[in-house]
């Protein structure tokens, strides 16, 4: 399966496969939130789109457009080619600066990278049909307040992941009993007693708790013994492809 870039510009920004590391999380104690492989697939499940230059925008809170006003580190003159407070209210609008393309019936899911925390400013997520789009989308982000942000040179400043989009309206919810499944009433009752034992021994400062200091089950995609087998299709780390010349 390809996903065709069509860069828009001779130098487009940089697109990279989405990267683990958090600032956040790297200033845990022993960078504790690198334990949480949830966090780590969601970080890397999708493709980064780098600020080719570090930037300050500044709201004062009005509505109009010129209520931003953006201020490059360097001077820059092609700015408003991939920076501008075009849609006014407090939103700042940037420019990924390719075409995608992507397989029939699948979309683009445009967003800020996951976890990728910014004071401020939030981003804003947009889920286009990159399948027949003609035409390329722009990242938007919205002040949270009147106030000063910045944007690094290489920072990520939009996150794409793709999505059959059209299939998730096959799905159906349904409310049951966890009774109604014995086996996974019983699988999650032995995870409980062994998360519950476990946190015990920590919290007694048992010597063999404290050198495991966390149960690995979920991240080594294995499970208590009497919890059954984890799936062949566990994944503890993921390996996207960086972007050729086709």
């Amino acid at each position: 399966m390809e996903l065709e870039c069509y860069p828009m510009t001779a130098r487009p920004p940089d697109l990279v496969p989405g990267r683990q590391s958090r600032n956040w999380m790297d200033a845990f104690i022993s960078r504790h939130p690198y334990r949480c492989l949830p966090l780590n697939m969601a970080n890397t499940t999708g493709w980064e789109i780098l600020c080719p230059f570090g930037f300050s925008a500044e709201w004062n809170g009005g509505p109009r457009q010129e209520d931003i006003v953006i201020t490059p580190d360097r001077p820059q003159h092609d700015l408003t080619h991939f920076v501008t407070s075009h849609f006014s209210r407090g939103v700042l609008t940037m420019h990924p600066q390719y075409l995608f393309r992507t397989p029939p019936g699948w979309g683009m899911m445009c967003s800020g990278s996951p976890n990728h925390v910014k004071d401020g400013i939030q981003p804003l997520v947009g889920l286009i049909e990159t399948d027949w789009l003609p035409f390329p989308f722009t990242m938007n982000w919205i002040f949270t307040r009147p106030g000063r942000i910045t944007f690094e040179k290489g920072e990520p400043f939009c996150f794409i992941n793709l999505i059959e989009h059209k299939k998730v309206e096959q799905f159906q919810p349904i409310i049951r009993t966890l009774e109604s499944n014995p086996v996974m009433k019983g699988q999650f009752e032995a995870w409980n007693r062994a998360r519950t034992d476990f946190n015990q021994r920590l919290a007694g400062g048992d010597p063999d708790a404290a050198k495991e200091a966390w149960q690995r089950y979920y991240f080594k995609g294995e499970v208590p013994e009497d919890l059954g087998t984890a799936p062949a299709t566990h994944s503890n780390k993921r390996r996207l492809k960086s972007p050729r010349v086709g």
